[in-house]
């Protein structure tokens, strides 16, 4: 992954590029998100390390991080013996590129802000 704008311009990328640079998401992470958008149902860990083809260990640690990016929703679903085990679905693409979109804009406008401070700190009064 780039370390600089620079970096990533220089990059050619594509708009799955997007969760990588945006929200810091792994291959996993993106693998796992277009699996669920492709089998628009929801699936338990087990199922989408199944699907995958990872340890489910691992796919948890992913579901949790696409979790906290808001790139899934979690549902329980209790069983008849008394016990619960979660799935999971992929929000709305649209959904996630519009937040992904603000993200881009705060961070816009927090670089502003520091260019702004750059400048007057900086800047040769002449």
């Amino acid at each position: 992954m780039p370390e600089s704008i620079a970096q990533y311009l220089k990059e050619d990328m594509s708009c799955e590029s997007l969760l990588d640079c945006i929200h810091g998401s792994k291959e996993l992470d993106k693998k796992i998100y277009f699996r669920l958008v492709d089998v628009e149902k929801a699936l338990s860990v087990d199922e989408i390390a199944e699907q995958v083809d990872r340890e489910r260990s691992t796919a948890y640690r992913s579901v949790q991080r696409l979790l906290e990016n808001k790139f899934l929703e979690q549902k329980q679903v209790n069983q008849e013996n008394g016990g619960y085990h979660h799935v999971y679905k992929a929000k709305d693409p649209e959904e996630v590129a519009d937040r992904t979109q603000r993200k881009l804009n705060d961070w816009y406008a927090q670089m502003g802000g520091l260019i702004h401070e750059f400048r007057q700190k900086y800047s040769r009064d002449e």
